[in-house]
C-alpha cells in the first residue's frame, strides 16, 4: 500500500505513437488536504475511490489505498467533490521494464502534459524516453489535488 512514483513534464507528443492504451479520466476530490487526499475517479467505464497519505520528504513515496466502485456510485460521488474536477487522457507507454503513465490535461489545465512512473524503490533505475522532460516529483503544484484547486491556466 506504498506508492513509489516519480513525475516529469513531457516535452513533446511523440509518446502518443508509442502508447499501448489510452483512457479518458475524470476525477475529483472529496478531500484535497495533503495529510489525507480522498479521490473519486472515473477511468473509462470504471469507478474508483482512492485515499492517499502525505508524501515523504522526497515526494516520491506515500501511502495509497484504492478500491474499484460501481460506475454509478463514482458518478454520484463526483457531484459531492470540491470544485475543480480534473479531465485528462491517460496514455500508457512501455519504456524498458517500466510503464509510464502520461496524462494530457483538458479544461482548466489544458496545455499540461505529465508523465509518471511507479517504482519498487526510491532509488530504482529506469530508462528515460526522449520526450521526458524536467522532473517535478517534489513540486506539489503538479499534484492533481493541487491542480484541481489551482489550475495550470492560472499559473504565471
Amino acid at each position: 500500500m506504498l506508492e513509489i512514483e516519480r513525475k516529469f513534464l513531457v516535452t513533446s507528443e511523440a509518446f502518443k505513437t508509442e502508447a499501448f492504451t489510452r483512457n479518458r479520466i475524470k476525477q475529483g476530490y472529496l478531500s484535497s488536504i495533503p495529510e489525507r487526499t480522498v479521490r473519486v475517479r472515473i477511468k473509462g467505464n470504471k469507478g474508483f475511490l482512492t485515499i492517499k497519505g502525505i508524501s515523504s520528504d522526497s515526494g516520491i513515496s506515500r501511502f495509497e489505498w484504492e478500491k474499484e466502485i460501481p460506475l454509478d456510485e463514482a458518478e454520484n460521488l463526483l457531484l459531492l467533490c470540491e470544485k475543480g474536477v480534473i479531465d485528462k487522457t491517460r496514455f500508457e507507454v512501455k519504456s524498458g521494464h517500466h510503464t509510464f503513465e502520461i496524462d494530457e490535461f483538458y479544461g482548466e489545465n489544458q496545455g499540461l502534459i505529465m508523465a509518471e512512473i511507479e517504482l519498487q524503490s526510491e532509488t530504482e533505475a529506469f530508462e528515460k524516453p526522449s520526450w521526458l522532460g524536467e522532473e517535478v516529483t517534489n513540486d506539489k503544484r503538479f499534484y492533481n489535488s493541487y491542480l484541481s484547486n489551482n489550475p495550470y491556466k492560472n499559473w504565471n
